[in-house]
This record gives structure tokens, sequence and C-alpha cells, in this order.
């Protein structure tokens, strides 16, 4: 059975409900880290069953880099208007802005990218390739292999965020989905830059 001040720390670092935080340590057996990790899973399959209904509400978030050259606006939709007004929400808001200030996406995930934009990279990267002597089959995988990695970082739910690499976007807001209760999706972005 966990201790109050075990369940005390994981509640404080991970924000899930104190229940949830006592039933994760049990099943780790009083191991902190196995806890967050079960705890993240879960957050997974909550989010999982989330994500169908409707976010109405929200906020738009901005950030002016300290610069003044590097300008976001974010619109990021929950299910409550309580929920818009809560500090981990707006905080969570805020960590994606810096996240698009500092990575430069272009859409908010792989699936909104337009066709003809990769067909552009593709034949880019053929024509770097134009004349190597590699096989047609190696440079055909080469190529799917760059489209892969050019697709995660134009796409912001993909990008590891930049406060803990390993951690994408995407699972940063399935675990704001987990200890918030509610449907979170970036609906919109814009990145100005001087």
């Amino acid at each position: 059975m966990a201790d109050i001040e075990q369940v005390k720390k994981l509640r404080e670092e991970t924000g899930v409900s104190v229940s949830e935080c006592k039933m994760a340590l049990d099943e780790a057996r009083g191991e902190l880290e196995k806890a967050k990790e079960i705890l993240r899973k879960k957050g997974v399959e909550l989010a999982g069953k989330r994500s169908g209904r409707a976010a109405a509400q929200g906020m738009v978030e901005s950030y002016i880099h300290p610069n003044k050259r590097v300008g976001v606006l974010l619109e990021l939709r929950c299910e409550s208007d309580f929920v818009a007004r809560s500090a981990e929400f707006q905080k969570l808001a805020h960590d994606i802005c810096l996240q698009i200030a500092a990575m430069k996406p272009i859409f908010i995930g792989e699936d909104m990218i337009p066709d003809e934009f990769i067909d552009g990279e593709r034949k880019i990267y053929r024509e770097q390739f134009a004349g190597s002597g590699k096989p047609e089959k190696i440079v055909e995988q080469i190529i799917e292999g760059k489209l892969s990695k050019y697709k995660q970082e134009v796409s912001l739910l993909s990008q590891p965020w930049i406060k803990d690499p390993q951690k994408t976007i995407k699972l940063l807001l399935d675990e704001a989905m987990a200890a918030i209760g509610e449907n979170i999706i970036v609906k919109a972005f814009a990145r100005y830059e001087i």
C-alpha cells in the first residue's frame, strides 16, 4: 500500500487525481517511476476515449519572444469554460506557444500535410540522389526515411517537446487530457518572425 507522501509527490508531478495516483503506486508496488509510467499509459488510454468529444471552449494564447522578432498565436480548445480558465490549461497553452516559437512547425499534425507539399519534397530528394549510382530500391528507402523525418519536423504534434525531448507534443496533450479530464485539441496556430 502506497504511503501518503508518495501519493502526494506523484500527484504534484503528474497532476492526476489522488485516487489514480494511489492505484498506480499500489500497482507499481511503491516505485515512483514505475507508477508514472503506469499513469502515462492510462493517460494515453483515457485520452483516446476523450478524443471524440466536442471541444467547443478554449482560449487564444499569444507569445512574443523577448527580442520582439518572433510571435505566436495559438487556438487551444477544450470542452468547458471552467477548464479553459484553469492554470493547468493556460500553462499548457503557453508551453505549446514556446514550442511553436522555437521549433517552427508548419502543420498541426502529419495527417494535415497536403500531398502536393510531400510530392514537392519527394522531388527535391529524388534530384539529390540523381546520378548517385545507388540502386533504385535503396534510393526509395532513403527518400521515404527522409520524408518521414521531415514530416515529424514540420508537424507540431510529432515534434519532441523542447522541455522534455522524451515526450512529443501529442504525448504532452494526452497527459494533459488525462490530468484535466477533458478533450484538448490544437485547433490552429500562426507563427510570425521578422
